[in-house]
């Protein structure tokens, strides 16, 4: 294993529509977290791709007339584009199709899994739920219905081969109660642990009749693999798990598995316990996300209440819609989205504080130092200097603690510190020496270059285009003498219209 690594993965998108707001949601947290951990120096592995097997991608597609795999590859075209659109830094895209690399992992595992006793075959009875890809119980259902996709299960009768869940529950709850297996928030770790009590050996195959569109089970034509057998081991095979992958034995365990809470306890019990079955270590933390709401119920391809993402990129940029959802959102918890919330947020934060300060300041410099300014450490006031360490030091304790949404506020925090402090010196004002001037304008210059820095994980464009306003090159941390050339640009965030 590499020191000094961190493997971070997305949930894989489900391909029986085009991608949705959740899933950049997802993509953008993901992002934060490996630039913030590349800018720390570490080695970087950044994994999302699509889930494309399943009855729903079946059903979806014939709707449309066309096959799975055609659908499949255009929405897998559409969630690459969207990764590109979002300026998201993902190193692997991993397709669940994909019988080079994929297939391959999977049919080993599952071998490894029946080798080591623990799948077996059974005939079934229960209410399936397309909507999860997933058996559901009756008391889990409200009036008769599914809670979440808000459709009545089918009454499904058939053999399939089951996976010995209830092998590994003790251990996994003990992993997840000593912080092996790292459940961020904790609330989400309980869920788990009350969730473990009743989980019962669980499904891996349906016969071919029913799931025609996935990975044959080996040695057996007439049953298709379950999706949770298939897409959880995406995160292994896009390794090289089983194929004499180098990154897998640089990489695994996962840092960090991103996901929604709708499909926590597939990756919190299911998962683990497959890894244990077949002796692979666990990831060290799933980190879980809320829903993204319209208008108070979740957005949800099902529901048919889906915002897509690329007109909302056309409309106010990828930059603007990064900041909105980290920013607006808790990390952990269910967030409304709505246009209006965005221009708001858009010209309270960017317009008029951080697009603001950056004129401000640069019109100054540029207007009074011919655009240059010697940075000198002894004009940094102690105030100014502590400010700074704090709001670092905050910012990296949010990032580390999946409190996104805080990271950014600390940073808002500078800069209505920053704003304050240039309005308490006045340094336009006709009485103000060239000496004072000259370190109030430092002050003001090394605050906003560790805003720039700051930023960069969640806005990386913007924080270029500062560094580039301020003359530094990404990535430097000016010392003694070190010589800002600033330059006059265009407003950075012009207001916006509601």
């Amino acid at each position: 294993m590499t020191k000094n690594k961190f493997y971070i993965t997305t949930a894989i998108l489900y391909t029986n529509s085009k991608p949705h707001l959740g899933f950049a949601f997802e993509l953008i947290q993901a992002d934060v977290l490996a630039r913030y951990h590349r800018l720390k120096g570490e080695e970087v592995y950044f994994l999302t791709g699509t889930d494309e097997h399943g009855i729903t991608v079946s059903r979806a597609a014939e709707k449309l007339d066309k096959t799975p795999l055609e659908l499949a590859d255009e929405v897998a075209i559409q969630a690459q584009d969207l990764t590109q659109q979002l300026n998201i830094s993902n190193d692997d895209f991993i397709r669940t199709s994909d019988k080079s690399r994929h297939w391959p992992t999977v049919i080993k595992f599952w071998n490894q899994l029946k080798e080591n006793g623990d799948l077996y075959k059974k005939e079934y009875e229960g209410l399936y739920c397309v909507g999860h890809e997933a058996f559901i119980k009756k008391s889990e259902l409200v009036d008769g219905l599914c809670p979440l996709h808000k459709t009545e299960p089918e009454k499904v009768k058939e053999e399939n081969w089951f996976f010995k869940l209830t092998k590994y529950k003790k251990e996994i709850k003990r992993a997840i109660e000593e912080g092996e297996l790292n459940i961020v928030p904790n609330s989400r770790a309980n869920e788990i642990i009350n969730l473990i009590k009743d989980a019962e050996d669980v499904s891996f195959s349906r016969p071919v009749s029913s799931l025609k569109w996935g990975i044959p089970v080996p040695d057996d034509p007439n049953q298709t693999m379950y999706v949770w057998a298939d897409a959880l081991t995406n995160y292994i095979s896009a390794l090289g798990w089983g194929q004499a992958g180098q990154n897998f034995e640089k990489f695994w365990p996962a840092d960090v598995h991103i996901v929604g809470k709708d499909i926590l306890r597939f990756h919190a019990i299911i998962w683990p316990a497959m890894l244990l079955s077949v002796g692979l270590e666990l990831p060290k933390s799933i980190y879980v996300h809320g829903f993204l709401n319209v208008n108070g119920q979740k957005m949800s391809k099902t529901t048919g209440n889906v915002v897509d993402p690329f007109s909302i990129i056309e409309k106010f940029g990828p930059e603007v819609l990064r900041y909105y959802l980290l920013r607006e959102i808790s990390s952990t918890e269910d967030g409304d989205f709505s246009e209006e919330k965005l221009i708001a947020r858009y010209n309270g934060d960017l317009a008029n504080g951080l697009g603001n300060l950056i004129s401000r300041i640069i019109t100054l410099v540029d207007k009074n130092l011919n655009a240059e300014l010697i940075y000198k450490e002894e004009l940094l006031d102690a105030d100014v200097a502590l400010k700074i360490s704090e709001v670092v030091a905050r910012c990296d304790t949010a990032i580390d603690s999946f409190k996104l949404h805080e990271a950014l506020a600390a940073i808002w925090e500078l800069i209505g510190f920053s704003d304050k402090y240039m309005n308490d010196r006045k340094p336009w004002a006709a009485d103000t020496s060239p000496e004072e001037f000259l370190k109030t304008m430092t002050n003001l210059v090394m605050m906003l270059h560790h805003i720039a820095r700051m930023l960069q994980p969640f806005m990386p464009e913007t924080a270029d285009k500062i560094m580039h306003i301020l003359g530094v090159e990404p990535g430097i941390d000016p010392t003694e003498n070190y010589k800002f050339l600033v330059k006059k640009s265009a407003g950075l965030f012009p207001r916006l219209e509601q």
